[in-house]
């Protein structure tokens, strides 16, 4: 289990995420994507 801490601009805090996404962006460069645990807003980190 993969564990990563992200950013989330709705609680303004960062938050802990248990299973973050592994994407690739449009550009080729990689990033992670959840949801936060707390109010379920989408979260993004890149360079994840």
């Amino acid at each position: 289990m993969l564990m990563a801490s992200m950013y989330c601009v709705k609680c303004r805090a960062k938050q802990e995420v248990s299973n973050p996404e592994r994407v690739t962006m449009k550009n080729g460069k990689s990033a992670l994507r959840a949801s936060c645990p707390s109010c379920g807003t989408k979260m993004f980190r890149i360079g994840g």
